[in-house]
């Protein structure tokens, strides 16, 4: 499985250099979660920009994985470059009424800076 990952103060951003979401690469990514979770990194941004292709819905389950890793330390998970073939399979497997979907990277650091500034208004750290 093939992704980069770039790590910030704030925020960790995970892209998949892969053309197809499958079954092989699907627990790669989970697994990168938990590393990244166990970093300290509470809030994750995944780019699914390159990805082409998805088959089965139940590989997009990795995500479900990510945000509740994410909620569970008090940051957010994001997902962001979906095609439409992929907004297809999202809307089918109602992923998208758990997880946070934004049109591009800038949009998804922009909501978690956001979001960080709020809890740092309401004295939350």
């Amino acid at each position: 499985m093939k992704f980069s990952v770039d790590k910030h103060d704030k925020y960790v951003s995970l892209k998949l250099e892969e053309p197809k979401f499958t079954n092989d690469n699907a627990p790669g990514l989970k697994s990168e979660f938990y590393l990244l979770n166990a970093e300290g990194f509470q809030n994750i941004i995944v780019d699914l920009s390159q990805v082409t292709e998805c088959n089965d819905a139940q590989d997009l389950s990795c995500l479900l994985v990510g945000d509740r890793l994410c909620k569970s330390a008090g940051g957010l998970f994001i997902v962001t470059g979906i095609n439409d073939e992929l907004a297809s399979i999202i809307e089918l497997s109602n992923i998208f009424q758990s997880v946070t979907f934004v049109n591009t990277l800038d949009e998804a650091t922009d909501f978690i800076f956001m979001e960080e500034l709020e809890k740092e208004f309401r004295g939350a750290k």
